[in-house]
């Protein structure tokens, strides 16, 4: 896969410029500056501005990242369900092994904490919950 084909599924609108990236970053993993340029051009917009979608989202990494991904969510309903104390905890279990990234929001908020792991939600996560998932990770 190039980004030349993930363009070419795509119209040429600046509108689609979340859904290109969503496929650069699932295809490649990270958004490269070569991608960023490839886009621009395609959807006439400056590199700037592309680049500013890419470092606003969490989502997009500029940079390859081969570790697994835990999503833990901190939106509100997480928080009052102890996702804070939780992300502590998850981030000093997983050390330089796991990236724990941080959403807002799993759409799970009456069985919270949240995490996903790949496309798998985990819901009502305590301390031994989320060492025994990242353990498996």
């Amino acid at each position: 896969m190039t980004v030349a084909e993930i363009l070419a599924r795509h119209p040429v609108r600046q509108d689609a410029l979340l859904p290109i990236l969503h496929d650069v970053q699932s295809a490649f993993g990270w958004v490269s500056e070569d991608s960023i340029r490839t886009i621009a051009k395609a959807l006439n917009l400056s590199r700037a501005e592309v680049s500013g979608v890419v470092s606003f989202y969490h989502d997009f990494l500029r940079a390859p990242d081969p570790r697994p991904v835990l999503k833990l969510c901190r939106a509100e309903s997480c928080q009052a369900r102890g996702s804070e104390a939780l992300a502590a905890e998850a981030e000093r279990i997983a050390g330089d092994r796991v990236r724990v990234a941080t959403v807002y929001c799993l759409g799970l908020c009456s069985v919270g904490p949240n995490a996903m792991v790949g496309d798998r939600a985990h819901a009502r996560l305590n301390g031994e919950r989320i060492a025994a998932l990242i353990g498996e990770m």
